[in-house]
């Protein structure tokens, strides 16, 4: 059989754990047999990033900025715990956020909707898309702990050596203290990207934020957003029949359970970090959830949208066959050569994504899925398998 070929290369960023050996999984029954695959390869696991002080994190970024597309496998970002576990040197920052930080860009995730998996939300119909900020707040922090008293401060020091000083706290003992920042140019590329994305698909958009609280931080991302509506979208979002609406965070998470859906929750980094996986649970399973990061520059990197089910991992490595769902690293897959497709403008691979998608939705809505989804299917499912299994219907019916 001939396969679909490929102009152009795409950035392959490999992961960890379960998620890596589904990834090469998927390569070896769903891509290689049926794609001339292009791509350029790096490792991303947790040690490969160790041992390179996290160069080849950089140099996949930079892959993906010179080839417009990247894909990526879930990653683990270390705590204490990894650092013994995998003997590391030391603990390495999230590779999301610096990936995030280099492209400047913005994380859109929705649900993977399918007829018999019905979501714990009964009042949602439409899927309910998440914009996250991908830039700054505590993913790109700094943080001290103190052994005793003495008087924390917020410091500035401005390019002409002025000194602009704010007292945090005076501590009374033993405490933790954490600096965070953002920037007006990533503040107004989210708010752009946003807006640009709710014109695209005809639907509204919300912002939340505390600026009640955080008069001067959260009160930026308010006032920035407002303006780049007012100046730049405002008509063109009348025109197009659609509304921008601003709320508190707390009031948007009530709002958003009692809603319908169909419109594009934009959330700050740590707020649509959060909310993302309450979406996609709620929607089904952290499985069924696409994610795609979005530079202003038109750059796209898709990737699972969960982590790298560690739990699972174990057992596999005990020699058992687990029953992880990998539909969201599928459609990674599908994501980026869609948009291979669409840049290179090669048909052929497009319909070759669309029908990779087609296939693995039609195994389940045949009955036949993984232990996530068959607890709360509707029919009940026909067949229960492991994931090598699962990969093998959607391999039979491509």
């Amino acid at each position: 059989m001939a396969k679909v070929p490929m102009k152009s290369a795409i950035a392959e960023l490999d992961g960890d754990e379960m998620t890596r050996v589904l990834w090469g999984v998927i390569k070896e029954k769903l891509l290689l047999p049926f794609v001339d695959l292009k791509t350029e390869y790096f490792d991303l696991g947790l040690k490969a990033r160790d041992d390179s002080d996290d160069r080849i994190t950089y140099e996949a970024a930079r892959a993906i900025k010179r080839l417009g597309v990247g894909v990526k496998c879930a990653t683990i970002t270390s705590n204490a715990a990894r650092v013994e576990e995998y003997e590391l040197k030391q603990l390495t920052p999230s590779p999301n956020g610096i990936i995030r930080a280099e492209l400047d860009g913005t994380v859109f995730r929705a649900p993977i909707v399918v007829k018999n998996v019905k979501g714990t939300v009964s009042c949602w119909q439409k899927p309910l898309v998440l914009g996250r900020h991908a830039y700054g707040d505590v993913y790109k922090n700094c943080e001290m702990a103190v052994d005793g008293p003495g008087k924390a401060e917020l410091v500035f020091t401005k390019a002409d050596g002025t000194v602009v000083r704010k007292t945090i706290m005076e501590m009374k003992g033993p405490g933790v203290l954490q600096g965070i920042h953002n920037l007006d140019e990533s503040i107004e590329s989210f708010a752009r990207a946003c807006f640009y994305y709710g014109l695209s698909e005809k639907i509204d958009v919300w912002f939340a934020t505390k600026d009640t609280i955080s008069k001067t931080y959260d009160g930026r991302f308010k006032e920035i957003f407002q303006r780049i509506y007012d100046a730049e979208y405002k008509a063109r979002f009348e025109a197009a029949g659609i509304e921008y609406f601003y709320t508190l965070i707390d009031d948007a998470v009530a709002r958003v359970m009692q809603s319908k859906g169909g419109f594009l929750w934009a959330c700050k980094n740590y707020d649509g970090d959060v909310m993302s996986d309450m979406v996609a649970s709620a929607s089904g399973s952290l499985a069924m959830m696409t994610s795609v990061l979005v530079s202003p520059d038109g750059v796209f990197e898709y990737e699972a949208a969960h982590g790298t089910v560690q739990r699972h991992y174990y057992k596999y490595l005990k020699g058992e066959k687990t029953s992880t769902n990998p539909v969201a690293l599928i459609f990674a897959w599908t994501g980026a050569l869609a948009k291979r497709a669409e840049l290179d403008k090669t048909p052929e691979l497009a319909d070759f994504a669309k029908r990779l998608e087609k296939a693995t939705l039609g195994c389940i809505e045949d009955g036949i899925m993984t232990g996530d989804l068959a607890k709360i299917a509707s029919p009940p499912a026909r067949l229960v398998v492991d994931s090598w299994q699962f990969i093998d219907k959607i391999a039979e019916r491509l």
